[in-house]
This record gives structure tokens, sequence and C-alpha cells, in this order.
């Protein structure tokens, strides 16, 4: 992929890792998607996008950018999905140990298996948000573990795992899911944020995948799935836990870019920065114990 030399076009002096209190990591990876190809092309669409946003954010009537945002290098590794996700661990700890707030842009689904392992392995009784339109949970899918639909079977075994916006599974995921930590997308009910809030551990690391909106708002995605989330109450979720918890890092993953619809692009680059914007008005200090 080619980028920018910088996050949203920032001036040089908020672009610098030394300086910079956040750490961008794109993944560019598409190798084991089973319907639409494209997701390949996601961080390099939301870059484009995102050096096209207004920079204040309204709301916290902050300027997040001016904390630092370091573009880091892509993380190319394609040959197998297990070689893959052990890049995206491995840059993804680099990150961490020096003390940056890391997040990262896929890139499928699978590339979470790399990121939740490294921010599993430094930071205590991690619990893991993920906003998704599938469950994710197989053990296995096409001879491999490391498939998009295995994103989270890792993080249900060796993580406190909170599901949101849930509306496509197959029954084997049923062996691997706590029921009552999944807040299916029929079934949100009035205090649904609270009591997923209340289910939480202090450290949270937040996996979005952007077919958790409806297609009426994020189409550009590999799998649309009907009935799914739309922008204000995602937002008003998210607030809550930058609030309440301490969000230690994130990953946006799924956008399939589609040239004549850019709007999916948009949505994606607004969703990174308002959680940047909440992480740096709302959250707490990144504190790193290492197992």
């Amino acid at each position: 992929m080619t980028t920018k030399n910088n996050y949203a076009g920032i001036p040089d002096k908020y672009a610098r890792l030394e300086e910079a209190k956040v750490v961008l990591i794109p993944v560019p990876y598409d190798g084991t998607s089973t319907w639409q190809k494209g997701a390949d092309k996601g961080p390099q669409a939301f870059l484009e996008a995102s050096e096209n946003m207004e920079l204040l954010d309204i709301e916290t009537r902050t300027e997040v950018y001016k904390k630092g945002v370091y573009l880091a290098a892509p993380v190319t590794e394609n040959s197998s999905p297990e070689k893959m996700v052990e890049a995206v661990h491995k840059t993804t700890k680099n990150y961490i140990k020096q003390g940056k707030f890391v997040t990262l842009f896929g890139g499928e689904h699978s590339i979470s298996i790399g990121s939740i392992r490294a921010f599993n392995e430094a930071f205590p009784d991690l619990t893991v948000v993920q906003i998704d339109a599938h469950a994710d949970l197989r053990k296995e899918y096409e001879g491999s573990s490391y498939n998009h639909a295995c994103a989270v079977h890792e993080a249900s075994k060796t993580t406190n795992l909170v599901q949101v916006g849930i509306r496509s599974m197959d029954e084997e995921e049923l062996e691997y899911m706590d029921e009552n930590q999944v807040y299916f997308a029929h079934d949100l009910y009035e205090d649904w944020m609270d009591d997923a809030i209340g289910q939480m551990t202090p450290n949270v690391f937040l996996t979005i995948d952007l077919d958790a909106f409806d297609p009426s708002i994020l189409p550009s995605t590999g799998t649309p799935e009907p009935g799914g989330l739309f922008w204000y109450e995602t937002l008003d979720f998210l607030k809550l836990i930058f609030k309440k918890k301490n969000v230690v890092g994130f990953d946006i993953v799924e956008l399939c870019p589609n040239k004549e619809e850019k709007s999916s692009d948009f949505l994606a680059a607004k969703l990174y920065y308002k959680m940047l914007s909440y992480k740096f008005e709302y959250g707490n200090p990144i504190v790193i114990e290492e197992e």
C-alpha cells in the first residue's frame, strides 16, 4: 500500500514518533475473507479520507491530533495468516512497550488475533469489547485457526469478551459463546449500555468490525448485514466506555472500499478520530504492566 507521510496530513511536529502519544499501524491484509475481497485496500481509503476531515472535534472542542499521531509503516506480511498474526503481534507489542496509545486499522478481522494477543500480554485482566455483526468465534475455518471467522476465538479463552451488535453466526459458535455477555443487535434494550459496562474489567481493548454498522450508513464492507448499529448510539456507547474504563488501545477492521461510494471511508475516518478525541478528553493515562 502507499501512504502519505503523515496521518490526516497533520504537520510534521505532531507526526514524529518521539513526541506522539498515539501510534497508528495500518495492516492491509485480506488473505482469508470469503465473500467480497478488498479489505486490504481499507487502510489506504481510510487514510485518504482522513486527509480530508476537519480536525476540530465539535463535541469535545478539541483538536486531538495535537497530542501527536505517528503513522507507522504498514504491516505487509501476507505469506500466511499465521505469519501475519505474528507480525501484527510483534509490531503492536513493540509500540506498546514504548508507552504509546496503540491503534490499528485493517484489513480483515483476523488481524485482531495479533493485536489482542499483544494487549493481553501487556495489560492485566483485559476485557475485549467486540463491536461486530458476526460472532467470529469459530475455532477453525477453512483449515486455519487464523481465519477472519476465528478473530475472537482466542480472546474468548484468554480475556473477558463482551460482544455487541451480533446478528450473524454459525451454530458451532454457540459452544464458545457466553450469551450473558452478548448483546445481539435484535435484542438491544433500554439499559444495555450500562449492563455491558458493568461486565467489563478496568482495562478494555476495543475491536470494531465496521460491518457492525447498519449498511444504510456503511455499505462498503466485506459482509454487510441488515439490522446494524447507527452512528450516534455507537458513539454514546464508546463515550461511556472511554469515561468509565481504561481503554488501552483499539483496532478498526473490514472497510472494503468502493470507488463509487466514499461515505463509508469517511465514517471510518471520523470514527477513528472521534475515538482518539474521547480517549484524550475523558480517558485515563496509559499504564503498562508486563506479564
